[in-house]
This record gives structure tokens, C-alpha cells and sequence, in this order.
């Protein structure tokens, strides 16, 4: 199915661009969030006509999504899980919860889905360094600690 971007997306193309998708993603994910539309005569038009509008509005995330990895990249957290024999965690320290502890630290908005972890939850102490997805291909670089809790 051919679909014009209305935003950038990472790893498809830029705004304005026409692509090749599987029908399933343009239905299921890029018309519902408007992030597409379909690749008709029609709407080729009213998209060059709103052109300037629609670069102006993707210039207006880049800067705020670039101020908020200025606010993310570099930042530390540390997180306590009760821990077992061999510094191995009794349960996993999962996206969420570095989510969930990176907003409270930093006071930025950050959703699970946002947190990189390609080789899965952490299961022991450490340093880890973790990947943050702030827009497009910005990614903001952080450091997750976790230590073990305190008993008693």
C-alpha cells in the first residue's frame, strides 16, 4: 500500500515522502495516529498545499524533542532490587521501572515503550549503560545503576 508521511519516521522515510508499506502498518498503526495518509491524487494535492504548514509543525517537535535529549542524555539512575546469591536479582529490573525512575530523577515525561533494552531486563547489580528514544533518531544515552536494597 502506498501512503504519503505527514511526519518523519525513523527507518520509513521523511515528511512528504511516499512509500511502500504493508497494508496491516499503514492501517493498524500509521493512518490511526496520523503519522500517513493514503497515497491518492487527493490527498497528494492537499499535502503540497499544507506543506510549509507541516514542516513548520515537524520543525516544532525536532526542537522540543532536541531540548528534551539535551535535559535526558547523560543522566544516572539508580534503582534498588532485593538481590540473591551472586548479585543476581530476585525478579528482573524491567523497562518500566527504569521508566518510572527516570521520570521521577529527571521530571520528564518517559514511557516504557521508549526505553531500549535489546538484550532484555536487567537481572543482576551493576552499571548499564541504556538507550532512550526521544523522536525520530534521537536517542539520549543513560546510565542505570542498580544496587542492592537494604535489608532490615
Amino acid at each position: 500500500m502506498q501512503v504519503i508521511l505527514v511526519e518523519s519516521v525513523s527507518n520509513l522515510g521523511r515528511l512528504g515522502d511516499v512509500v511502500d508499506v504493508k497494508s496491516g502498518y499503514a492501517r493498524n498503526y500509521l493512518l490511526p495516529r496520523g503519522i500517513a495518509r493514503r497515497a491518492t491524487p487527493e490527498n497528494r494535492r492537499e499535502l503540497e498545499a499544507q506543506r510549509a504548514e507541516l514542516e513548520r509543525i515537524e520543525a516544532q517537535k525536532r526542537s522540543s524533542a532536541e531540548a528534551r535529549h539535551r535535559q535526558l542524555d547523560g543522566q544516572s539512575v539508580t534503582i534498588r532490587a532485593r538481590v540473591g546469591a551472586e548479585d543476581k536479582l530476585f525478579g528482573s529490573v524491567s523497562a518500566g521501572d527504569i521508566a518510572d525512575a527516570l521520570s521521577t530523577a529527571s521530571g520528564i515525561e518517559v514511557e516504557k515503550r521508549d526505553v531500549r533494552m535489546p538484550e532484555g531486563p536487567l537481572r543482576t547489580t551493576g552499571e548499564f549503560p541504556i538507550a532512550v528514544h526521544v523522536y525520530g533518531d534521537l536517542d539520549a544515552n543513560i546510565t542505570v545503576m542498580v544496587e542492592p536494597e537494604e535489608v532490615g
